[in-house]
Order: C-alpha cells, then sequence, then structure tokens
C-alpha cells in the first residue's frame, strides 16, 4: 500500500523527523485559509501516489493567501499520470541550502534492504541515477542489523552527505521498521540555511500482508486511483492495470507474470495483470473478461490457463457460460493446458464463438494474441 505524501509526512514527524508545517485539504475555499495560518506564503502540492508531480504543475509556490486559493483551485482535478488530484497540501516554505536523496527499499533477490543516497537530491535524481551512477550510493543493509548510528555514518560519507543527516537516517529506518514499510524515500531531505535537516517530501509503500498491525490505515488508504483496477477491485480480482493492448488472464500470478514476459517477447505490450487464482468459476471469468475488455486500449485477450486444482474443462465451462453474460467485442485467444486440457478445449470447439479460437501452447497463443492486437 502506498501512503500519500502528506500521510508520510506524518509518519516522518511521529519519529522525529524534522518536517515543514502543512495542512491537506479538497477546498480552494479552505486553501485560502490554511496559507493565512501558515503564514501566508506556501507550496501547494498535489497529492497523488505517483512521482513527477512537480514537472506535471501540480507543486507550485503561492506567494500569499489569495493565490494560494487559485493555485489549489488549478490543481484539484488535474491529472497526473492517471491520477486525478482531490487534494492538495500546503506547507510552509523553508530556505534551502543543499538537497539530498535517501531510501531505504527491500532488495527481494539479495534478501536484505538497499539504501540508496546521494548528495544530488530532488526532481533530476532520475537523470542523475542514470548518467551519473557514481553519485548514487548503494549500501546493503543487514536487516538483524538494521541502521545504527554507525551504519548511517557509513551511508552517508558514501553518499557525500553531511554528517547531520546521520540522525535523519537512523529515525527513517526506524520509520521502515516500525511501520512494516517496504519503501521508505525522502527526496528532497534538506540543509536548510540556517542548519537544520529537514524532509520536504516523502514516499513511503507499506507490505500488505502487515496490515493487521497497522490499524490506522484502512480501506480509504487503499484506494485505486485508475477506474479500472478501482472496479477489479470491488468484484475481488487481482487487476493491475498497464500501458499495452492485449489483455491477459490467467491463473496464477506466477503464470501470468511469465504470460506477460512471452507477450512482450511477441512484440506487443501487456494490457493489464489479471489473476484470477486457483479458482476459475463463470463468475470469476465473467467479471475477469467484463474488466479486461472495459478496457479501450485493449485489441486482443489472452486467458492462459494451466489446470491443476481447477481443471481445465471447468474453465473452459467457465469461459463458455461468462460469454452468456459478457459481450465479446475482442478476439479471445485461449490456451488450456494440464487437468483435463482436452476435455476443455472440446466444450470450447462445441461453443464454436466466432471471435473465440485455441492455441495449445503458451507461446504459440502469446504470438496469436501479439498479431491480433498489433495487425491492423
Amino acid at each position: 500500500m502506498d501512503l500519500y505524501e502528506h500521510q508520510a509526512r506524518e509518519l516522518f514527524a511521529e519519529h522525529g523527523i524534522v518536517v515543514p508545517s502543512a495542512e491537506v485539504t479538497d477546498s480552494p475555499k479552505r486553501a485560502r485559509e490554511i496559507a493565512r495560518r501558515l503564514g501566508g506564503r506556501v507550496v501547494v502540492k498535489a497529492q497523488v501516489k505517483t512521482g513527477g508531480r512537480g514537472k506535471a504543475g501540480g507543486v507550485r509556490l503561492a506567494a500569499d493567501p489569495a493565490a494560494a486559493e487559485l493555485t489549489a483551485r488549478q490543481i484539484l482535478g488535474m491529472d497526473i499520470k492517471g491520477h486525478t488530484v482531490g487534494t492538495v497540501m500546503l506547507a510552509r516554505p523553508v530556505d534551502i541550502a543543499e538537497e539530498f536523496y535517501v531510501s531505504y527499499v527491500l532488495d527481494r533477490a539479495a534478501g536484505r534492504f538497499l539504501a540508496i543516497a546521494s548528495a544530488e537530491g530532488g526532481t533530476d535524481i532520475e537523470e542523475v541515477a542514470a548518467t551519473r551512477p557514481e553519485a548514487v550510493a548503494r549500501i546493503p543493509v543487514d536487516p538483524a542489523e538494521g541502521v545504527t548510528p554507525a551504519t548511517a555514518s557509513r551511508i552517508a560519507e558514501a553518499a557525500g552527505l553531511p554528517p547531520q543527516t546521520v540522525d535523519a537516517l537512523v529515525r527513517l529506518w526506524d520509520v521502515l521498521v516500525r511501520e512494516d514499510a517496504l519503501l521508505v524515500e525522502v527526496n528532497p531531505l534538506v540543509r536548510t540555511t540556517d542548519g537544520r535537516i529537514m524532509a520536504l517530501d516523502g514516499k513511503v509503500t507499506l507490505d500488505d500482508n502487515a496490515v493487521f498491525r497497522q490499524a490506522r490505515w484502512g480501506a480509504d488508504d487503499a484506494e485505486h486511483h485508475d477506474a479500472l483496477e478501482a472496479a477489479a477491485a470491488a468484484k475481488g480480482l487481482n487487476y493491475v492495470k498497464l500501458d499495452g493492448e492485449v489483455g491477459i488472464i490467467g491463473n496464477g500470478a506466477g503464470l501470468v507474470m511469465s504470460t506477460l514476459d512471452v507477450v512482450a517477447g511477441c512484440g506487443a505490450r501487456p494490457a493489464n495483470f489479471l489473476d484470477i487464482g486457483g479458482g476459475a468459476s463463470a463468475q470469476i471469468m465473467a467479471d475477469g473478461l467484463s474488466v479486461v475488455l472495459s478496457d479501450p486500449s485493449v485489441k486482443s485477450v489472452l486467458v492462459n490457463v494451466f489446470g491443476g486444482i481447477t481443471a481445465c474443462d471447468a474453465v473452459a465451462d467457465g469461459i463458455v457460460r461468462a460469454l452468456d453474460t459478457v459481450r465479446l467485442t475482442k478476439p479471445l485467444v485461449v490456451r488450456l493446458d494440464g487437468n483435463n486440457a482436452a476435455r476443455g478445449r472440446a466444450v470450447l470447439d462445441e461453443h464454436r464463438h466466432p471471435l473465440v479460437e485455441q492455441v495449445t501452447t503458451m507461446d504459440g497463443a502469446a504470438n496469436r494474441a501479439a498479431h491480433l492486437a498489433t495487425t491492423p
């Protein structure tokens, strides 16, 4: 679960990390009142769970309360990378002497965390990392040891950060551990002209598996900003929207991930990740097809199922029943393999839907779906 910036800053403050005074609102009129309370001059920041807000015009300086109201009105409702701005945060500006980048992220392959830090933080940190990787330090962190003051000093020295940042590095690790986070990022962490170390922005991703320990974050914080993801979540589907043209439905996260790779290798782009799990009832298949076909970018749909606990003939029956409730408007390529695959294929053959075709291999099915999606 990703948190909004203002929620991340709330966690930072609770753990002793200094953040500028700020308030959140969804009303331009209240934005004027907040700006007045904060001293008049404020930074107005769109609250969306994505990066690149500044370059998209979602972060602006307002000189006075009237300007804050106008700026909030302009930012609210903006679309930033597919996320509609519903709230803005108004923060008291600070005088910056230096900007740094700091993050802790789970390195799943290595089974540990990674501290990433740079003395060149700010909006262009991605470019810095790409063009001058030597300017970004990457320090492994043993989860059992954590980030002690000695470890934080090594991180700061490797990244060229001033010694004053050591305390913030320790406290940010405390945020990650105590809040069950997979990612804690500050960009920028700054040194102000009067020597204070402050977090001006924050990104925190919590581990969904630990949500039972983090009662403060409810359903409202796990909202989906993409309409299709919201519709899928309402149906209990494990769906993620992607920027492609081949709709993907499979049973099992590993199989779906492999299917995405194979489709990409065939020259097309997956339009989504949709795992229908071990069961593929008619209702689950109907719900899945409904969501995938609702995406206007989808040109073809690939159903890739390996029959195990759920037999392929049951899956095929689910597809047939689903087609009685969902109007199929795009070609549907089906690959069935495993338990009762021959029976499943026979069920689909008997149905003889003009837009449904079967391919027996995963590579062949992916290639056919890719061809249908990319050929005019």
